[in-house]
C-alpha cells in the first residue's frame, strides 16, 4: 500500500524535534556553560542532519594564512568537501578561514547584550584575510573571489518582555559592518534577517526552525563553492620559528 506521505506533517514534525531538543537543553541542563553546550549541539545536529553532504558544522577557532585567529565560535558551517586543512588538538577544531561560509552564535534566549556580544565574535571572523588559488576548469584556469561570510544568531526563545521586532531592530543596527547579523532563529518565536542594507525585524512563525533551515539553504546556495585556499600562504608556516 502506498504510504499518505504529507509534506506539511514531515516539515512540522522537523519544526518540533528541534524545538523539543532545544527546550530539553534548557531545563534539564542546570549549569550555564553545560546550556550553551547543549544548545550548539542541537542546531549542530540540525545542520549536519539537513544540510547537503559538501558542509559541515562544528564548534571551532577560525584561522587565516598571517597566523591570526578568530574567536572561538559555537557553530561554524564550512566547506568538507574540498578543504584539506581542517586542524584538531585534543578535541579542539581550528579551520582555515577560506573554508567558512557561515558563523552563529548559539544562546538560550536573545536579547541586547547576547546580539552585541554575537556581532563582536563574527567581527573577528571577518577581519580575518582570506586567500584564494587559481584552480583548472573546462574553461581554463579560474580564481573564484571569496563571498559574504554569513553571520547569525540562534536562540530558544525571547529574552524580552514584549515582542522583539523593535529592540531586535535597534540591536541589530548596533553594528552594520565586520559584525553584521545576517539572519537568526528564535525557535520559540520566529526568525530575522537583514538583506542590503536594510536590517529587518522579526517574523514571527510557528515553525521558525523549518523557515529558518530553508532560508540558510537558499543563501548557501547563493554563495557557491568556498575558493581554493592558497596553500603557499599557509606553508610557509612550516619553516616558522
Amino acid at each position: 500500500m502506498k504510504p499518505n506521505w504529507s509534506l506539511p506533517q514531515l516539515m512540522e514534525g522537523l519544526h518540533m524535534r528541534v524545538a523539543q531538543d532545544l527546550k530539553i537543553a534548557r531545563e534539564t541542563l542546570a549549569h550555564p556553560v553545560a546550556k550553551g553546550d547543549g544548545s550548539e549541539a542541537v542546531w549542530i545536529s540540525l545542520f549536519k542532519k539537513y544540510l547537503p553532504q559538501r558542509y559541515e558544522a562544528k564548534k571551532a577557532t577560525i584561522v587565516d594564512s598571517l597566523g591570526k585567529f578568530s574567536d572561538q565560535i559555537d557553530v561554524v558551517l564550512f566547506d568538507r568537501q574540498y578543504t584539506p586543512l581542517i586542524f584538531q588538538h585534543e578535541n579542539e577544531i581550528v579551520v582555515p578561514i577560506e573554508a567558512v561560509y557561515a558563523v552563529f552564535e548559539s544562546k538560550q534566549e536573545i536579547n541586547a547584550r547576547n546580539v552585541r556580544y554575537a556581532q563582536r565574535k563574527v567581527a573577528t571572523v571577518r577581519q580575518l584575510r582570506r586567500t584564494s588559488a587559481e584552480v583548472q576548469t573546462i574553461d581554463g584556469k579560474r580564481m573564484a573571489v571569496p563571498q559574504h561570510i554569513l553571520g547569525g544568531f540562534l536562540a530558544f526563545e525571547n529574552g524580552w518582555k514584549e515582542s522583539p521586532e523593535k529592540r531586535l531592530y535597534k540591536a541589530l543596527s548596533v553594528d552594520q559592518a565586520d559584525g553584521r547579523l545576517d539572519l537568526g532563529c528564535i525557535a520559540a518565536y520566529g526568525t530575522f534577517g537583514c538583506e542590503g542594507a536594510d536590517c529587518l525585524s522579526a517574523a514571527q512563525h510557528e515553525r521558525a526552525t523549518t523557515c529558518f533551515l530553508l532560508e540558510i539553504i537558499t543563501r548557501l546556495q547563493g554563495i557557491g563553492t568556498a575558493p581554493a585556499i592558497d596553500m603557499a600562504a599557509y606553508a610557509k608556516w612550516l619553516d616558522a620559528k
